[in-house]
């Protein structure tokens, strides 16, 4: 891999900068001379004179190196800052279970990266001392974070609690807007043309003819192996992307299993002319599981859809031979590598609705700082620089000369020699801080060609069958957090185990009757209400 002195000098500027009250550009400064100013209001110039140690738990993609000092972005910003960060990765399906054993036990690190924290979370352990407000720190020690504040001040009220301080940092990129944003429907369907071809058979443009089609791939061996071993179609059941739910849009009720750390998220739930529905109770909703249980008896749906891990899934799409005929998922490259040039996304289906997934494209999951800090200053700085633009990308993606080069203009652009990018990625970003904003999109780095392609194929394919309306992220009061915490998970379990179980083995009336009076036992009604309680406030307050 390319070395790069991009993010010294990045880091030396922002030092420089912040520290003495000047300006620059980033393409002149010196980052030896920078590095060695002299510190104010008791902050300290970065890199440290003497070796700074910081203990940071941190959530990691299945490919990530379980050590992120292995990475070359981690030893950029040890060089640049002279802080030595003892990592401590979780998987991410691993982390939220173990991350509030952390904090039951005490063992807390100095700061949490890519935090995960939920809404309740950061009110709960904000409000005992587990976690530092952040607001004079940020005031005093991160002139990267407030300059984003004092010109976006909608993401500082993004990540501001009821009680009005800070708890943790914001975090993600803004590619589109609206309907049109990258992540509106994270549920892409992609198809074998391939076999399509070789069967004669068209695209498919109803729910009917999709099911004609996965029936040839099942008994008409489209791999040519003389093997009954296509999987017609597979997916990640309740999983952020490539979930099934997409399809229930047939029947008239998309559904949205999208699981973010938040406890609060609003998972299952629909807004239609104001007013907010669980998907799981509804009739269209039995309908889907009642006609894709079908599917699963035909032997169309791949079983260990309901349970297998996104390993095992892509796996699966670079199995030799082929055995893949159709998937849901972010992106086909992802599942099928250098297969995905004959898996084209197949359009929604004649009047099928598509989901607008719920939630914004910046979340305020990031770093949080623990009482346990002994430098908290210097943890407030280190953090401050990833929410340099060109930094933030780098963490986000991965270093230049790794990830991207730089064009004419000096913009980042994605190198054009990866050959999975989204592989990549996942093994040398190191994620869970920074923000991307529309407008660092047209000066800072370039969209991702894939992100830029799904951008376009959000507007062209998927918007004009799009929900017009969406749960948006809401930051939800003491009152109200304490009622979904003490009914979502346990309703949010039982809502998608039965979902997996109607797939599985079919369900009856009598089956669907139980099933809607043990949610409303549970709590639902009350649950409904406080997410349209929270919905009314955010369009009142748009006013």
């Amino acid at each position: 891999m390319k070395k790069s002195t991009a993010v010294l000098t990045t880091f030396a500027l922002t030092s420089a900068l912040w520290l003495s009250g000047c300006s620059g550009d980033n393409n002149g400064a010196d980052s030896s001379s920078a590095a060695t100013g002299s510190a104010s209001g008791g902050a300290q110039a970065f890199p440290l004179q003497e070796r700074v140690t910081l203990k940071a738990v941190t959530q990691r993609p299945a490919l990530a190196p379980s050590d992120f000092n292995e990475m070359e972005m981690a030893k950029k910003l040890e060089t640049a800052t002279n802080v030595h960060i003892e990592w401590d990765t979780i998987v991410d399906t691993d982390y939220q279970e173990k991350k509030n054993l952390l904090i039951t036990s005490g063992s807390l690190p100095d700061f949490f990266l890519n935090s995960g924290f939920s809404d309740s979370d950061l009110i709960k352990y904000g409000k005992d001392g587990t976690i530092l407000p952040l607001n004079d720190y940020i005031d005093k020690y991160m002139p990267n974070l407030k300059a984003l504040f004092d010109k976006r001040p909608d993401i500082k009220a993004l990540v501001t609690a009821p009680d009005g301080n800070i708890y943790s940092l914001p975090v993600g990129e803004e590619l589109g807007s609206g309907q049109e944003e990258i992540g509106a429907n994270p549920d892409f369907l992609y198809i074998n043309q391939d076999w399509l071809t070789k069967l004669n058979l068209q695209m498919p443009t109803t729910l009917e003819e999709y099911h004609k089609v996965l029936q040839a791939f099942k008994t008409q061996d489209p791999n040519g192996n003389k093997k009954a071993d296509e999987i017609p179609l597979s997916f990640m059941n309740a999983f952020w992307t490539g979930d099934i739910g997409y399809l229930f849009g047939a029947f008239g009720v998309p559904d949205k299993t999208y699981q973010p750390g938040s406890n609060a998220f609003a998972e299952h739930l629909n807004v239609d002319g104001g007013k907010v529905s669980y998907a799981a109770v509804q009739d269209g909703y039995k309908q889907a599981l009642a006609y894709f249980h079908g599917w699963v008896k035909e032997g169309l749906i791949d079983k260990e859809s309901l349970t297998q891990d996104v390993t095992q899934y892509f796996a699966k799409g670079k199995n030799e031979p082929e055995i893949m005929g159709s998937f849901l998922w972010w992106d086909h490259t992802d599942v099928v590598a250098d297969r995905d040039a004959h898996y084209p996304i197949v359009p929604p289906f004649k009047d099928m609705i598509v989901k607008w997934n719920s939630g914004s494209a910046l979340g305020r999951g990031g770093a949080v700082i623990t009482k346990d800090n002994k430098h908290p200053e210097i943890t407030a700085q280190w953090l401050d620089n990833l929410y340099e633009p060109h930094t933030a990308a780098e963490v986000r993606w991965g270093p230049e000369g790794v990830w991207f080069d730089k064009d004419a203009s000096g913009k980042l652009v994605q190198k054009t020699d990866l050959a999975n990018p989204g592989e990549f990625r996942q093994k040398v970003a190191l994620g869970g801080a920074g923000v991307i904003t529309g407008d660092d999109f047209k000066t800072v780095v370039a969209p991702e060609a894939r992100a830029q392609q799904r951008m376009d194929d959000i507007k062209n394919i998927f918007v004009p069958q799009m929900q017009k309306e969406k749960y948006p992220n809401i930051f939800f009061t003491d009152a109200e957090l304490a009622t979904i915490d003490s009914i979502k998970p346990e309703l949010q379990t039982y809502t998608n185990s039965m979902r997996a179980k109607f797939l599985l083995n079919g369900v009856t009336d009598g089956d669907w009757d139980d099933y809607v009076s043990k949610l409303k036992k549970m709590g639902l009604e009350d649950l409904l209400k406080v997410y349209q309680d929270g919905y009314d406030r955010y369009v009142a307050a748009q006013k």
